[in-house]
């Protein structure tokens, strides 16, 4: 799946909270905004669709119908990767410069035609036919962790299960060895701290830049096996792109297997735990999709509008533009809200209710237009296979006592843990 990205890294320390205060009127940043974004969402819909927020030094934009034009709009770029670094001191910049490298060659931050000539390569390995012919191979995955788990009665769903899955499965596809997977997991989970943080502070922007560093020097070791051993990886298929003429520089080549590697992982680890959460807390529909198995694709996409994993994506004004008759200049950064977007009541009636019947899910959790996330029909099969097997498994699965807590994450909604207590297990048919 896509994700956010963040403003400028802040080389001060963090913000004074009375100053927030004056920065953050609707308490954006606040944790228990958080926690629970979506009644800000609503403020913001109703009385500041187009927010400038001096606190995250963009505008926020909240409403379904703005949201989905801005993915489609020209004049908002994707090219952002440099806007990390602008105001930072030199000495900072030059630091950070492989970080900087790095993201700039993600197809998420580029605009066509750089864009275009990553983007149709990546496809070939994301077509809908293949990646549905790789559910038997993600079943047995969700098969073994659950069978890793289930003799303790209790599991941390997001640890045991949300977290692996897509990392056993991304890891394959870019034939990463089985014993070097546990790498890729605090690779992932360090730009997802940079991307998703909002304010990433100059701290997060360092431990960010060392994964960034490790990891190309990783993939350098794994392309060079690969081309003299091909094998059925999407990296072997890409360096055959390469032999036909559809060249990717180092760089690029480097960039997009940890592209690949952050959104084939962090974004599908969120919705797993963020949609099993859901199905806990609310046990009419969990009944509802143990009862009729047929309700499980809609069941997904309802899960992604209700609470997506990927809460915002920004974008920079190439021009100067109006949205609901506000001004935004040329430079000017723009978050499109997709969790706000998403519980538009202009588009989905009763938008704060779980259900499972709906007959128009048009959320944009994968985003819209030239930038729709191109590993959205695999995170669909890893959430579909995880949710499945686990509610017919463990159909009297409970969460722990224990308070549930998200991440401190406006762009990447995610939560910290996800502790359940297991029952008994459904008997093998």
């Amino acid at each position: 799946m896509n994700s956010p990205d963040a403003p400028k890294p802040d080389a001060t320390p963090a913000a004074n909270p009375a100053a927030d205060a004056d920065l953050d009127p609707f308490r954006i940043r606040s944790p228990e905004t958080l926690a629970n974004p979506y009644p800000v969402y609503a403020r913001l819909r109703e009385e500041a669709p187009v927010y400038f927020s001096a606190a995250y030094n963009g505008w926020l934009v909240t409403r379904y119908d703005h949201v989905a034009a801005g993915f489609r709009d020209p004049r908002l770029s994707a090219k952002r990767s440099s806007a990390f670094v602008t105001k930072l001191p030199e000495e900072v910049k030059q630091r950070l410069e492989p970080l900087r490298r790095n993201l700039a060659s993600w197809a998420l931050l580029l605009d066509p035609p750089e864009h275009t000539r990553i983007r149709s390569l990546i496809n070939k390995a994301f077509v809908p036919r293949l990646v549905e012919g790789l559910r038997p191979r993600v079943e047995a995955l969700v098969t073994e962790l659950l069978d890793a788990a289930a003799p303790a009665g209790q599991m941390d769903v997001l640890r045991d299960l949300g977290d692996l899955l897509p990392l056993l499965v991304i890891g394959e596809m870019l034939g990463v060895p089985t014993e070097d997977r546990h790498r890729l997991k605090g690779w992932s989970n360090a730009i997802a701290g940079f991307l998703g943080s909002g304010r990433p502070t100059l701290e997060i922007a360092t431990t960010t830049l060392g994964a960034v560093v490790e990891m190309e020097d990783y993939f350098r070791g794994v392309i060079a096996v690969r081309r003299q051993s091909p094998g059925n990886d999407l990296l072997s298929q890409l360096l055959l792109a390469e032999e036909q003429g559809m060249i990717l520089g180092e760089q690029e080549l480097l960039s997009t297997c940890c592209m690949l590697l952050f959104g084939g992982h962090e974004t599908t680890k969120n919705l797993i735990g963020n949609g099993l959460l859901a199905l806990l807390q609310n046990p009419r529909e969990r009944e509802a999709l143990r009862a009729s198995p047929a309700l499980l694709g809609p069941a997904v996409e309802e899960l992604l509008r209700y609470d997506t994993p990927v809460q915002w994506m920004s974008r920079v004004a190439l021009d100067d533009l109006e949205i609901e008759g506000v001004r935004i200049a040329k430079g000017d950064r723009v978050f499109l809200v997709l969790g706000a977007a998403n519980r538009d009541p202009a588009h989905f009636p009763e938008p704060d209710r779980l259900d499972f019947r709906r007959t128009d899910i048009r959320h944009i959790s994968f985003g819209l237009g030239v930038h729709y996330c191109a590993g959205a029909a695999l995170a669909r099969v890893e959430a579909q296979s995880a949710i499945s097997l686990f509610l017919r498994r463990f159909p009297g699965a409970e969460l722990s006592p224990a308070p549930v807590t998200f991440r401190q994450s406006p762009g990447v909604r995610g939560l910290v843990a996800l502790p359940v207590v297991l029952g008994p297990e459904r008997a093998s048919s």
